[in-house]
């Protein structure tokens, strides 16, 4: 009996046509948003997690200010390092400087980060954080290094400086001042951190007449508790600076605890986007309602004659309901295609256009499976008052009608 029902409906929608197709154009376009929303969200914290994944649960980042926003805000100083050294549980630490500034090679003039990094057994530190490899020369610094440098991928090969690539051995100037290039980087991923700059640190601080850092890079012992180092860090920091619990200007999160919050701020931008996206599911709805509507006003005689020949006000409702949860169906399928379609070119143009290996989609089959059973459910929804109407009609009045 329900296979009957799904042959009638698949017949009444080819049998209008374009009008199916307008019908379901709402379906399928909030289906097609959110699998590819939902795709490329889910990707992106994939790829954030593998990097988190590759820096260690074992570090410690130290920033000023709350959070993200510390460049620009308070800074961290060498007092500060040497507190933080003092901290039962660190193994290691390394500090850093960044700044904007501007780069220029063979007359073409360019703005980028450039980062001071320690010359001695501190760089290990940032060096495993970052996955640094280096493609040409190298990336670690020592002592003589004083005006050396090591480039980015893609000053080395890329369009940054428009064709001019940098090559090993070369000068260039960084803030009017003139470095060597000593190591070319390898790809990071990211397309803005494959254009930085890499000098040593004691350097960076005469260039840019700042002796302060940007952060401070923590790497705890084998068998320490990070968190509770982490919390040591705060403890001894906000005593030494007299400040209260709550109150202070600098943060030391683990990466773990970075991790929560970058993936807070995507769940929570992916929900909103996909709640936009949604909107087009309810004006899709509306429009299944109306088509389902008109189609009980043209068929009314069919009703009657279906009544007549025993067919009860169930057989009807279920009629009805099958068809407009058909529409919602099709609407799915195609949204689905279509959305992974979407998804998959945004990661591919992301890749192979922009350099970034982030911006990936990943989809599940629970999400497939999801968006069909939604939409199948938003059809349904849709159909519920026509099909009522539907199955109250007399047949007597049914069948009188025309």
């Amino acid at each position: 009996m329900i296979g009957e029902y799904f042959k009638i409906s698949g017949r009444n929608i080819l049998k209008k046509g374009i009008r199916s197709w307008l019908t379901m154009i709402g379906i399928f376009i909030g289906v097609a948003a959110v699998v590819s929303l939902i795709s490329l969200g889910q990707g992106m914290e994939d790829a954030i997690r593998n990097q988190f994944a590759n820096m260690g649960t074992d570090i410690i980042i130290v920033m000023p200010g709350r959070g993200f926003e510390s460049f620009g805000s308070s800074k961290l100083t060498k007092h500060d390092e040497d507190i933080i050294r003092g901290v039962k549980g660190v193994d290691n630490e390394a500090p850093f400087i960044v700044k904007l500034s501007k780069l220029t090679y063979r007359k073409e003039v360019a703005y980028t980060m450039v980062i001071g990094t320690p010359s001695d057994d501190r760089f290990r530190v940032i060096e495993k954080m970052n996955n640094f490899k280096t493609i040409e020369g190298r990336n670690k610094f020592y002592p003589s290094d004083k005006y050396s440098v090591a480039v980015g991928y893609t000053l080395a090969y890329g369009d940054f400086l428009k064709n001019k690539n940098v090559r090993l051995n070369d000068r260039i100037m960084i803030d009017d001042v003139e470095f060597k290039v000593v190591g070319i980087m390898g790809k990071v991923g990211n397309p803005d951190d494959d254009k930085n700059v890499y000098i040593p640190l004691e350097t960076a601080k005469d260039v840019f007449n700042d002796k302060d850092y940007n952060q401070i890079i923590v790497k705890t012992a084998s068998g320490a508790e990070v968190a509770k180092v982490a919390d040591d860090i705060k403890t001894r920091m906000r005593k030494d600076r007299g400040q209260k619990e709550g109150e202070e200007d600098f943060n030391a999160q683990t990466s773990e605890q970075l991790l929560e919050s970058v993936g807070g701020i995507l769940n929570t931008v992916q929900a909103v986007l996909v709640g936009i996206a949604l909107i087009s599911l309810m004006v899709g709805g509306i429009g299944i309602m109306n088509t389902m509507y008109t189609s009980v006003l043209e068929r009314t005689s069919e009703i009657g004659v279906m009544k007549a020949i025993g067919a009860k006000n169930s057989d009807i409702l279920a009629l009805f309901l099958i068809e407009s949860g058909a529409l919602g169906l099709v609407g799915g399928i195609i949204g689905v295609v279509i959305g992974l379609a979407m998804s998959k070119t945004v990661e591919y143009v992301a890749r192979n256009n922009l350099g970034n290996d982030l911006l990936q989609a990943n989809t599940s089959l629970e999400l497939i499976i999801g968006a069909l059973a939604f939409s199948f459910i938003v059809g349904c929804i849709s159909g519920v008052l026509p099909a009522m109407q539907a199955s109250q009609l007399k047949p007597v009045e049914a069948l009188r009608y025309e």
